[in-house]
């Protein structure tokens, strides 16, 4: 059974420098009392067995369990005398630029790695939770990766997260160009669904900015304390706090561009919209003084009975050359 397949419950693997090994969650209590590797644990769901393992066979505070059974708005670190427990999200696309906050729990002590995925929303791909934790297993059976320490374990976990934010941030990254092209070049079609769309892929920025944003927070807490100790762990919470926070620039960066973008069509717009009133006022300023005139006089002009053509012409004559005059004068204001 590979990584994939091992959705149904929780999945344990040995990490030595040996290789790595799948056990049977009934040989927990034995690998965490010898010590020999390190003991990674895979939680898919956090159902009412992978409750009691994690209260019973680790030990875990109920809180934490707590955490992992329902979702977290944000993410958190709780510090306790033997272990870490961290909670982080992943960005997932969803329908109409909604974004998905994919929660990922950890519990990384001295000998062991504890991986929980939180509730999803229905709407959902179950894979899109396993992405970190997939990508991990991958690397592990296939030798590419032999950790020595569970904070190592959590350290490339969270590497596979931040590239799956920088995958988002890239798929954002080439919306804003494409809108950005479709503005200068004057080919937004529906302006409704163009602006629609420009604030969907603005949403998506700040969400991701957002999420990164609040995960550095978290691992800069975490620096401070040195909860991995003064050498490789603290160099390695040092390289994810710089993850997180340029991720966190980029995104913020594409945002402020989209936002450019979106001033620049605005701009157009409203500009579109001035000239168009300022003709409208020149037609109205054209019309008026002839509409006047032929108010008050047109009726003692043009009768059923006889009709003045000599008056009607000298009115005629009189509006054309208050219009002209009036066009003249507008031309000369610059109003069209």
């Amino acid at each position: 059974m590979d990584a994939e397949q091992a959705v149904s419950g929780v999945d344990v693997r040995l990490v030595t420098g040996d290789g790595v090994a799948r056990r049977e969650v009934g040989d927990l209590e034995k690998l965490l009392g010898h010590g020999e590797g390190v003991v990674w644990v895979d939680v898919p769901a956090c159902d009412a067995e992978a409750s009691r393992v994690l209260s019973e066979v680790f030990g875990f505070h109920p809180q934490a369990v707590r955490d992992c059974e329902q979702r977290n708005p944000v993410p958190k670190v709780h510090v306790y005398p033997d272990h870490v427990f961290v909670v982080l999200h992943a960005p997932e696309p969803g329908a109409s630029g909604h974004v998905h906050f994919v929660e990922l729990d950890q519990f990384v002590g001295p000998n062991y790695f504890v991986t929980v995925h939180g509730p999803l929303n229905p709407a959902v791909d179950p894979d899109a939770a396993r992405v970190e934790t997939s990508t991990l297993a991958r690397r592990l059976d296939s030798g590419r990766l032999r950790p020595t320490s569970a904070f190592e374990l959590s350290f490339h976990v969270v590497t596979a997260l931040t590239g799956r934010m920088r995958a988002y941030l890239t798929v954002l990254t080439q919306e804003v160009w494409t809108l950005e092209q479709q503005v200068t070049a004057g080919q937004m079609g529906d302006p409704e669904q163009f602006l629609d769309a420009m604030f969907r892929v603005r949403h998506g920025l700040l969400a991701l900015r957002t999420m990164a944003m609040l995960s550095r927070e978290v691992y800069g807490r975490m620096a401070t304390l040195t909860v991995f100790g003064t050498g490789t762990g603290q160099s390695l919470l040092t390289d994810i706090v710089d993850q997180f926070q340029r991720i966190a620039t980029m995104a913020d960066g594409q945002k402020d561009y989209l936002q450019g973008v979106i001033e620049f069509y605005q701009t157009r717009t409203n500009t579109k919209m001035t000239i168009a009133a300022e003709r409208l006022a020149v037609i109205a300023a054209v019309t008026l003084p002839v509409t006047a005139l032929s108010s008050v006089v047109g009726m003692n002009v043009i009768v059923n009975d006889s009709t003045h053509y000599g008056v009607l012409v000298v009115l005629l004559a009189v509006m054309v050359v208050m219009s002209a005059a009036l066009l003249v004068w507008a031309k000369r204001k610059g109003w069209w």
